[in-house]
């Protein structure tokens, strides 16, 4: 049995505020980053071993398996939080929508979009858009945990309390808040930390459709404004190995392949990988966070707490 467990805190990086992984027009990647913009890399986190209770398999119906020229990529789903969403990726999924299409935008340290053409990089599927999905019901078994308070936006004063649900980084309104609600329904988003799935659109928010993209970076400034449907629990090397570059934007850009995409429920028990993450609800995690912890008892930012994935074969 091999078990590996990657313990290194992500990388911090602040991005401009203009929109980027846009599905129907390319843009052109943030021009306005300047060294001072960019943080330290944080410490690497001192080793902390949890006992095989802190650690859950994935859900096979909710896991996705991307194949790269580089290997493959695990991506969790989060259908509590983006139901609509990882509904039209299984359906695309299921048609063998992606297989052979491209990643036909990457711009390193930012994101990786795939879904385009060759011939055409804002090929989209012909079903109805998708709305944006930024809310859900709060408390029973949706528990997102509440450790600090950051802003929802770079830059701006409005702020909401972030932490974890099932190991995604997340922002949410106070469970107080949902407390006053008729159906406990409050702003929650996934949050664009480096390995986030989300889904590209046009200008308009509701206009969703198949063209998706994954952090290479913490890309701040598309929280609450682009839909976070999973994330990366495997193969993030692979998406950071992709050609860098725009399709006709860049003439030297030789675009990957997306080799294919299948959901784990559809690939033979044999050529899984048994894909686990640490509880973010455990103890054991309370007291991982606690080794993080600096001299005054502050806890880093949630894009830069890892959260523990190891493989069983």
């Amino acid at each position: 049995m091999i078990s590996r467990l990657s313990l290194a805190a992500c990388l911090t990086l602040a991005l401009s505020a203009t929109a980027c992984a846009r599905e129907a027009q390319t843009e052109t990647a943030p021009q306005d980053a300047s060294p001072s913009d960019v943080a330290a890399p944080v410490e690497t986190a001192p080793a902390f071993e949890f006992s095989d209770a802190a650690w859950r398999d994935l859900d096979p119906e909710n896991t996705l398996y991307l194949s790269t020229n580089y290997g493959p990529v695990v991506i969790e789903l989060a259908p509590e939080f983006a139901p609509r969403h990882v509904e039209r990726i299984k359906t695309l999924v299921d048609q063998s929508f992606y297989d052979f299409l491209i990643w036909h935008r990457v711009i390193e340290d930012f994101m990786a979009q795939g879904g385009g053409h060759r011939s055409n990089p804002n090929h989209r599927t012909d079903l109805p858009p998708v709305p944006a999905e930024f809310t859900v019901r709060r408390g029973g078994e949706l528990q997102v945990s509440e450790l600090m308070m950051r802003p929802v936006r770079p830059r701006g004063r409005d702020q909401a309390p972030a932490g974890f649900w099932q190991g995604f980084p997340a922002g949410t309104r106070p469970l107080a808040a949902a407390a006053l609600m008729g159906d406990g329904r409050v702003d929650s988003w996934l949050l664009h930390c480096t390995g986030a799935a989300a889904m590209a659109r046009t200008g308009d928010p509701n206009s969703a459709g198949s063209q998706f993209y994954i952090t290479l970076g913490n890309a701040e400034h598309l929280n609450a404004d682009y839909t976070v449907w999973g994330r990366v629990r495997h193969g993030i090397e692979a998406v950071e190995s992709l050609n860098v570059g725009v399709l006709y934007d860049d003439p030297e850009f030789t675009p990957d392949v997306i080799r294919s995409m299948r959901m784990e429920n559809a690939v033979p028990e044999a050529e899984r990988l048994r894909v686990q993450v640490v509880d973010t609800n455990s103890a054991e995690f309370s007291a991982y966070l606690d080794t993080l912890r600096d001299a005054d008892g502050v806890l880093p930012d949630v894009c830069d707490i890892d959260v523990p994935t190891r493989i069983l074969n």
